[in-house]
């Protein structure tokens, strides 16, 4: 069963029908006519804004670190950000309902909304918890079987790290990390001050090529392809000023609310009483497959999220089917190739098989491809801008087209030049980040503005493109100690990918009715003071609680497997596995195929996009709720018709609501009073 939805509609092919108004300019060119009366920057919301960015960071280090049962800011839609949001938009409605005036605009709101978004990023993956854990995993871990001090740290320049390259394990600088400070000691913030400012610098160049990226890509996608980018439909269906049917007026939204709710507040009082009884949200169907050929099946969870189910109910039923049909096609290929006794290989720093991983690699490289070729008249027109040949009406842009052009290029040329600064060769710097901008951050990117995915992971790095043609430990110890930094600051967790909130922003100005280069500073504001912010206060929790005693994930897992990955390479050459070449080639001919098939055939109903995120974390951990949404979805169609989806849709919104407002309360509550919260379905 696969039905269409004519609500939210997505394609990998450009659509022409936009059902804007429009007023031509001198180049004859079109934009939307309301572009002239929009608002501009609103200081209000700035100062707002700041504030809520520190209360963001807080409770997402908080939620994520101290508590760590709530990963509550990692997704693409934080539910930090949503549960947060619906609050001060609840007080703005009273405040206004008091005086009118009082309160601040919807404009306004999504401003503060969008400094929140990439608050909640920055904080999460997106920046901090990868940076500064890693920055002292080779000091503290090092001991004399892995040898890291004598194979990394002649390869680390003094300023890219808090100890000293040149002393021996376990500094006072990394020790306190992880077993907090003794009574009168202090942290030594001027160790880390060079080394911050080193990589934020780093940070800063590669968030500047994001927001290039992002204004090169707007029109594209937003006008051209008329992607509805679903993650910013519920915070503008909260904010928008509709008193035919005001949404918080809909019974249905608070009756979705109320279901999260009650299950999520009987779970956190079982941690309390034990005699309330548990809600289990959670099952591993591995558990039940313990038989050849079965047990080979690569990890295969069930999470039941309310919130999750909320969401993809509105997206299009076809990439729901795509979704969960490639995660169990992917495990059909796992038990196949126990049957035939295949040798079995993980992808390194990842986890999932080889085989599988590599295939989306391909899937991966032909969608980028595919991305270029069908955006090429509008790329043809930015470029004419960038060299002054054409006049391109820019003037509604995040930034000109010349600046956002040279600007990516600078980027990329200055990121190169940093690593060559740290240690790393050229080509290998650039292979790095190139990979990571243009093909990795752009199909995640397009995952989220089209499929709407929820979370953003991939299942590979540049380096294994490069295992394709030479061994890794031909690159050297100096580049190999750099990319163990590197693959896990920047490619290892792909969640809190900046690049999507930027993309959400620009969506966000049209339906908030502000201009888009008004965003710009907000943008800019927003990182700068969560980057400041996020780094005070995840300096400050492990040096006074322990890193030890924080999320095991983020200081004793995530934080060495770059380490151990290329410590392994520099001490064993290792076998070049001939699976990898084979199944490249096999993800590049299924994607060319699916492409062709979806362009040629509409009733074609798999969509290439889940292919390409078959076994990554993302589709691991939402595709039963991608299953359970198109079931609902589809019998609702089919039983209720089109109207009664619609009438449907606020109890779903309210689901959504309820899950991560819930989450928010539960990490205060653990705040204020040191108790256990219920785990969250989105780990």
């Amino acid at each position: 069963m696969v039905l269409s939805t004519p609500i939210l509609h997505y394609s990998i092919t450009p659509h022409v029908n936009t059902g804007m108004t429009h007023v031509a300019d001198k180049q004859g060119l079109r934009k939307p006519s309301s572009e002239q009366t929009r608002s501009g920057l609103s200081f209000r919301a700035v100062l707002i804004g700041l504030i809520l960015v520190a209360i963001t960071c807080f409770v997402v280090s908080w939620g994520e670190l101290v508590v760590a049962r709530i990963q509550i800011g990692f997704l693409q839609m934080p539910p930090a950000v949503i549960g947060i949001f619906f609050m001060i938009m609840l007080l703005n409605k009273g405040m206004q309902r008091i005086k009118r005036g009082l309160g601040i605009t919807s404009g306004e709101l999504m401003m503060v909304y969008c400094m929140m978004l990439v608050a909640s990023m920055i904080s999460s993956r997106g920046v901090m918890e990868k940076i500064l854990p890693t920055l002292l995993t080779p000091n503290y871990f090092a001991n004399a079987t892995n040898r890291w001090q004598e194979t990394f740290f002649p390869h680390i320049k003094k300023w890219l790290v808090p100890f000293d390259p040149q002393g021996g394990p376990k500094q006072f600088v990394a020790e306190r990390f992880w077993e907090r400070l003794r009574t009168g000691e202090t942290i030594p913030w001027s160790l880390w001050i060079t080394p911050l400012a080193a990589w934020g610098i780093l940070v800063l160049i590669v968030v500047f090529a994001f927001l290039c990226l992002a204004t090169i890509l707007r029109r594209q996608w937003v006008d051209n392809e008329k992607l509805s980018f679903p993650l910013v439909q519920p915070a503008l269906e909260l904010v928008r000023d509709d008193q035919a049917s005001p949404l918080l007026k809909n019974r249905l939204l608070w009756g979705g609310m109320l279901l999260p709710v009650l299950v999520f507040g009987f779970n956190g009082l079982h941690n309390w009483y034990p005699n309330i009884p548990e809600i289990a949200l959670s099952k591993v169907l591995n558990d039940f497959l313990v038989n050849p050929p079965w047990k080979g099946m690569y990890f295969t969870p069930v999470y039941f999220s309310f919130a999750a189910i909320g969401f993809f109910y509105l997206l299009p039923s076809e990439l729901l089917f795509s979704i969960w049909f490639f995660t169990l096609f992917a495990r059909i290929q796992d038990v196949i190739a126990t049957s035939f006794n295949m040798e079995p290989e993980s992808m390194p720093m990842y986890g999932a098989p080889l085989f599988l991983s590599y295939q989306t690699v391909g899937a991966y490289l032909v969608l980028a491809g595919y991305l270029v070729y069908v955006s090429a008249p509008h790329l043809k027109k930015v470029l004419k801008a960038a060299l002054f040949r054409e006049k391109v009406d820019d003037s509604q842009e995040l930034m000109p087209y010349s600046v956002a052009f040279w600007g990516l290029i600078i980027c990329l040329l200055a990121s190169v030049g940093w690593c060559v600064l740290a240690g790393m060769s050229p080509w290998v710097a650039l292979l790095e980040f190139g990979v990571f901008i243009f093909i990795i951050a752009l199909v995640m990117a397009r995952s989220t503005a089209e499929a709407g995915m929820l979370m953003t992971e991939t299942t590979f790095r540049p380096m294994d493109l490069y295992r394709l043609f030479a061994p890794v430990h031909s690159l050297g110890p100096a580049n190999m100690t750099m990319l163990a930094f590197l693959d896990t600051h920047f490619l290892r967790d792909q969640r809190g990918l900046l690049l999507t909130g930027f993309l959400d922003g620009l969506k966000i100005s049209d339906g908030a009715n502000v201009r888009r280069r008004s965003f710009l500073p907000i943008f800019v504001i927003g990182v700068v003071a969560a980057l400041v912010i996020a780094c005070v206060i995840q300096i400050w929790l492990p040096y006074h609680r322990g890193g030890n005693t924080l999320y095991y994930w983020i200081y004793g897992g995530s934080n060495m497997l770059g380490f151990w990955e290329y410590q392994a390479h520099m001490q064993w050459a290792g076998v070049r596995s001939w699976q990898a070449p084979v199944f490249f080639g096999v993800g590049i001919v299924f994607t060319i195929f699916l492409s062709y098939m979806r362009a040629m055939f509409p009733w074609w109903p798999l969509h290439p996009l889940g292919y390409a995120l078959c076994v990554s974390w993302t589709t691991t951990v939402f595709w039963f709720s991608c299953f359970m949404a198109w079931v609902i979805k589809g019998l609702f169609l089919r039983y209720g018709g089109m109207r009664f989806y619609m009438r449907a849709r606020p109890w779903f919104l309210g689901m959504v609501l309820g899950e991560f407002g819930m989450a928010v309360v539960w990490t205060l509550i653990s705040a204020a009073t040191g108790a256990p919260t219920p785990s969250f379905p989105w780990p």
